[in-house]
Order: structure tokens, then sequence, then C-alpha cells
């Protein structure tokens, strides 16, 4: 074992049932590693083991929005600093090999090098409730999207009686129509068959409307109270602006700008010139949810703010393509955003200097 006296770096691959950790010296030497179990009792032995080593700078972790939140959250309350570490690279694997030791001390490497310097998210504030809540209103809307395509499916395999009857029929009235219904009849007969069917379909797509309501509800005035700049711009409503949060996190600070806001929104201008030809194109990496989210409220301002109107006529007149409007649109909501995200208050105890 290392002496007291030394400073190390941690790294750790985390995983369902436990935790690989490893540690190294400043000149990145091996010095040990060793699975913990993912239980309270287990988090607590691997911070001692990883104090044991010596002075502990930081802590490389993988996945700390998925296996690895709750050691993540266990070591941020115990005052230890965490730096993001991304899974190694194809070509870097297939040079050291690939085992969970392996995979803990290239974590702990990473943070040395000073190839990750990512700061998580706290993931312990409002921002992680409305994170949370959004999760179960996202799975029941791809599940009521998932219900009318198989309503529409099924009618259009209809024998011809039954598909004439509901031919022409919107949405809304396809859902009432079919969810009074009151089939009766033998079930071995395909029309009957189909008509109890469509029906529980329709009822089912009326209790996932009624749960995306109740959530709606909840997730209206949380986004608000995290942000109530943030909603009052224009074209971004609670849905946007409860995606953007999540993207941000409950410790915006993390990004050092908006332009790194904004990278990781995928938003951020990529140069593709070569030649005479000087030119951007749009980003496809980052958060492509958080980017979905600023195309939206592109849309929207191009239909309704006559501000975004103006810029695409005059853009247009310029010579500009529509997506590369979009492009440079979605920039500046991202930098509107940015400024609206929350910050931590600076409370009169932090200001005053410590004797």
């Amino acid at each position: 074992m290392a002496s007291k006296g030394i400073a190390v770096i941690g790294g750790i691959d985390t995983h369902t049932d436990f935790h690989q950790a490893a540690v190294i010296d400043t000149v990145g030497r091996h010095l040990a590693t060793k699975a913990f179990p993912t239980t309270p009792d287990g988090y607590q032995h691997l911070l001692d083991w990883l104090l044991s080593h010596g002075d502990l700078l930081a802590v490389g972790l993988e996945g700390t929005g998925a296996y690895g939140a709750g050691i993540a959250r266990f070591l941020t309350t115990h005052d230890i600093t965490i730096v993001e570490v991304d899974r190694p690279d194809r070509k870097a694997r297939r040079h050291n090999g690939k085992s969970d030791p392996l995979d803990a001390y290239a974590a702990a490497t990473a943070v040395l090098s000073g190839r990750a310097s990512g700061t998580p998210k706290t993931r312990n504030g409002i921002v992680e409730a409305i994170r949370t809540l959004r999760v179960a209103r996202s799975s029941a809307v791809k599940a009521r999207t998932q219900t009318i395509n198989q309503i529409r499916t099924l009618i259009v395999t209809a024998p011809a009686g039954l598909r004439e009857k509901l031919r022409g029929l919107t949405s809304g009235e396809l859902i009432d129509t079919l969810a009074r219904s009151r089939p009766a009849g033998d079930l071995a007969d395909p029309q009957h068959a189909t008509r109890v069917a469509l029906r529980r379909l329709a009822r089912r797509h009326q209790r996932l409307t009624e749960e995306i309501t109740e959530a709606d509800a909840d997730l209206g005035p949380l986004t608000t109270q995290a942000a109530p700049g943030l909603v009052a711009l224009p074209g971004i409503g609670p849905e946007t602006a409860g995606q953007l949060l999540t993207t941000a996190g409950d410790n915006p600070d993390r990004l050092r700008s908006e332009a790194s806001f904004a990278h990781l929104c995928g938003t951020a201008p990529l140069p593709a010139s070569s030649g005479r030809t000087n030119r951007h194109r749009l980003n496809r990496g980052g958060d492509r949810q958080a980017n979905r989210a600023l195309h939206t409220i592109v849309l929207v301002r191009m239909r309704h703010d006559e501000r975004t109107r103006d810029y695409v006529t005059r853009r247009t007149a310029e010579g500009m393509t529509k997506k590369d409007i979009m492009r440079c649109l979605k920039r500046f909501v991202a930098r509107e955003v940015y400024r609206q995200l929350p910050r931590p208050r600076i409370t009169v105890e932090q200001l005053t200097p410590t004797a």
C-alpha cells in the first residue's frame, strides 16, 4: 500500500451490482484495484479504501448519469472532486485490452492526463425532479402514438363495412367513437374481434392522454419555478423548457460559457469550407433531444415571432438556404436559453472572508 503522504487519483468503472475502483499516483503508476458492491456500505468502503492510499485529489467516474449516479451522489456529499470520464474509444480498447480493472485505471489516467475534465450533473435539485417526471411523460407520449398507429392499422385491414363507418373521422372523433362503442357478438367473427380490439385501444389512448395531462400539470409549475425567465421567452413552453433544463442539469455553472452550452446542444456551427467555398454546417453531435427542443422553438418562432420572421426574410434575400437560416436561429436561441438557466445564489456568508 502506498504512503499516506502521497497524492493519488481514483478511477471507477461502474456496473449494476459492483463498481471496480483503481488508484494511481501523480506520475501514473498503478497502485491498486478492487471491486465494491453497489450498496450504501459498499460506497463507504470504497471511499475509505481510496482515502487509505493517500491524499485523494479527484476521482474519474464513468456513467455518472446511469450506473454511477449513486456513487457520484455519495462522493459529492463527502466533498470528493468528481470528473466525468467517457468510455475509452474502440481503438484504445483494441490496443490496451478490455477488463474492469483496466477500465478503472483508464478512468483515473484520463483525469491525470487532462483528457477528462468534465463536471458531472449534481442530480440533487429541482431539475432532477423535472427529469424524472419527464421520463414517465415521454413514455406515455410514445405509447399513445403507438396506440393511435395501431388503431389506424386495424382500420385499414378491417372489413369494409366497419372501415366505411370510421372513414373520414378526425383522431379525436375516432377515439371518442371507438371508446363509446359496445361491440356484441361472437369473438370468432373477425369483424366483432376487430371492434373489441379497437375499443380497447381507444380506451388505452384515453388513459394515456389523461396521464400526459397530469404530467403536464405537474411539470408546468416546476419548470416555471426552476427558470421563470426561460419559460417567459417566446416560443418556449414547459416541454421544451424541461428538456433544456434537463440537458443543463441542476448545476449549469459546470458549463464554462454559452458556447459550451451550444456545443452540448449540437448547435455550434462547424466549419465546412473548401477552396473558394467558405461556409459552416449543422452540428450533428451533442444532446439530440436538446437539439430537437431548440428546433421546435425555432419552428414556433418562424411562424409566430415577428422578429424571427423578419430575420428569415432578410437572410433569404441574401441567398442563405433555409437549413443554414435555421442553424443560425438555433445558435441564437441557445444563447438566449443559456442566459436564463438557473444559477446558484451567492449568500452573504459565502462573500464574507473567513479568518
